[in-house]
């Protein structure tokens, strides 16, 4: 008996709520008529979910009903009651709603919908999609055929205008018939020329047939996640494939769209479903005595490990995130130190003014590039100094707030400043390493304390922001004296191959000549792969902050339940975080995050 219940439980929890004691429902429903209109209807409503065993003890199937399978969401039969075979069982009644539901979102839409695929503007070759179940009808217009061309195969045609015949061009069409096709529907492409005059004709064309109309953003990619075709961690997947701009983006979008992310946590959910399982057939029957020993415990230790995988996922450093969105990283130093020169080396274009004139750069200047495969957002910011101009004033307000929340710092200094600050020795000119050394310390922690907008000591900032900050010893090429430039070329270079992680990274180099640009770029790439990671690597990132929310949701309900005294209640925060989990893939409450999710696809998508 335990075994049969524990299937049932599993079967219906994973695609319903159950938001009161199983026990009491029992009770309360086998007490209560199934033909009472008020009870039927308070049940009905949403508020109530019951005992899936109590309804099947009361009734029996009737063989001529339709049979819905268990992937549908829906009850497996519709009912009848043993002393009224003519009238539905309380339990259709309930699950109408949702039968209905899971209706809507498996079969067709009523609407054939097309639109450009392709990319917008003048190219080769343009791709017109056509999805919906007017698809095959709109097909045998444009080709004037009187049969549909062989599926999946491509096939070289005249296309024409059904209301006068005309042909409008001559180009390859591909035949997808449902499900076999990417939204689940009949879907068809039209490969014409990619010029503005045929893709315009070719929307006027299938606008003009009965029962087709334009597609809005990401319709087809949504209809996809609607028959089952994709679910939203996917969907999501494709989405940042799409605008993938560099290789890491691109690895880590095209493992999300083949699914890794969606079957770790359908893994978990399933985990989580056996633990909401035991719990409930305990609660349902330790009263009777017909339960295995243990199951309370097997349900502890199987949340106890699923809170620990949830943790570590958690704990990415929002790797993910970072490569998804990209690497933040900002140029601070006092004026005329050259920020602006670096900003644009790096992105090889003028992106920001440069002049002799100290206080240049007011505001932030944001550029994106891709350094070694990862996106980089370089911000270049106001010079850092004490002033009485209120437009400059701003700018440094500006320049810190980015810093302070910026993922890398560089921090650039003139050559000459670090020389200046340099004691000579006593018996010769030369320089001490140690000395070096403390005066770059030196100067860096005053440049991060004038960038910081909260009060820290100079130790807080030497703890806490050395790993993620790199300092730039600019304009190397102003110096004079040969000895002084070698010395500290030999420091620099022992410096950072001898350096530990308090240590700041250092790099010599000059704007104006680019000597030392690929040191930077090596050493400023190392840093953005240490935040990013690699995409191929280990479990796959959590990339959506949706995603983190949820899981922060789910990890809070399965504390809750480790620390709730009443088993009822127990049960209630596992199920509250089984529908947290699927949230993320869409399993339940996607209505509400449906237009979150699709509003980044472009039409055609």
């Amino acid at each position: 008996m335990y075994k049969c219940w524990l299937g049932w439980i599993q079967l219906w929890s994973s695609k319903h709520s159950y938001y009161y004691p199983w026990r009491t429902l029992h009770k309360s429903v086998s007490s209560t008529s199934y033909h009472d209109n008020s009870s039927a209807r308070y049940l009905a409503s949403g508020c109530a979910k019951f005992s899936v065993r109590t309804i099947r003890q009361s009734c029996i199937p009737r063989q001529d009903c339709h049979f819905w399978t268990p992937s549908q969401m829906c009850c497996t039969r519709r009912y009848h009651t043993t002393k009224h075979p003519s009238k539905k069982c309380l339990r259709s009644t309930v699950y109408r709603n949702v039968r209905t539901m899971c209706k809507s979102s498996m079969i067709q839409s009523a609407d054939t919908i097309f639109a450009l695929s392709s990319g917008q503007g003048k190219c080769g070759v343009a791709v017109v999609r056509v999805s919906g179940p007017k698809t095959s009808d709109a097909l045998l217009q444009v080709v004037k055929a009187k049969r549909l061309p062989t599926a999946k195969m491509v096939n070289l045609t005249k296309l024409y205008n059904p209301a006068d015949g005309e042909a409008v061009d001559k180009g390859l069409v591909v035949w997808f018939p449902g499900p076999q096709s990417f939204t689940g529907e009949d879907v068809c492409e039209f490969h014409v020329h990619g010029g503005p005059a045929v893709v315009t004709a070719m929307h006027s064309v299938l606008g003009n047939i009965k029962g087709l109309r334009p597609a809005e953003p990401g319709e087809f990619t949504k209809r996809a996640f609607l028959n089952g075709k994709l679910d939203l961690t996917e969907v999501e997947g494709l989405g940042d494939l799409i605008h993938a701009e560099t290789e890491a983006q691109r690895r880590q979008a095209l493992r999300q769209m083949d699914g890794d992310l969606s079957k770790m946590y359908s893994s978990w959910r399933t985990q989580l479903l056996r633990c909401v399982a035991h719990v409930e057939a305990f609660i349902d029957f330790s009263e009777d005595e017909n339960i295995e020993e243990g199951v309370l415990d097997k349900a502890q230790d199987g949340v106890n490990r699923l809170l620990s995988e949830i943790q570590s996922h958690l704990n990415d450093n929002r790797c993910g995130e970072r490569l998804r969105s990209g690497v933040q990283v900002a140029i601070i130093g006092r004026p005329n130190v050259g920020k602006s020169s670096l900003l644009n080396l790096l992105c090889q274009r003028p992106a920001a003014i440069v002049t002799p004139i100290a206080g240049t750069t007011r505001d932030v200047i944001e550029s994106a590039v891709n350094i070694g495969g990862y996106p980089v957002l370089l911000l270049d910011t106001a010079g850092l100094r004490e002033t009485n101009d209120m437009v400059e004033q701003e700018g440094v307000r500006r320049a810190k707030q980015r810093a302070d929340t910026a993922d890398i710092r560089v921090v650039m200094m003139e050559a000459s400043d670090i020389l200046d600050n340099i004691p000579k020795t006593s018996s010769t000119d030369g320089l001490h390493d140690n000395s070096i050394d403390s005066v770059l310390e030196k100067q860096l922690q005053d440049t991060l304390i004038i960038s910081e907008t909260s009060e820290r000591t100079s130790e807080d900032i030497r703890e806490v922001e050395f790993e993620d900050t790199l300092l730039v010893i600019n304009k190397s090429d102003l110096l004079c004296d040969a000895e002084k430039i070698i010395r500290l070329e030999f420091f620099v270079r022992k410096h950072n191959e001898e350096r530990t992680k308090e240590q700041v990274s250092v790099c010599l180099m000059s704007c104006e000549t680019k000597d030392g640009v690929d040191d930077l770029l090596e050493i400023l790439r190392g840093k953005v792969e240490t935040l990013c990671g690699n995409p191929l690597v280990g479990n796959p990132s959590l990339t959506q902050s949706r995603h983190r929310s949820n899981l922060k949701g789910c990890v809070a309900s399965l504390e809750a339940f480790s620390d709730q005294q009443d088993l009822v209640m127990a049960a209630e925060q596992l199920r509250i975080a089984l529908r947290y989990l699927g949230k993320i893939t869409g399993s339940v409450g996607v209505e509400e995050i449906l237009n979150v999710v699709f509003q980044d696809f472009c039409i055609g998508k």
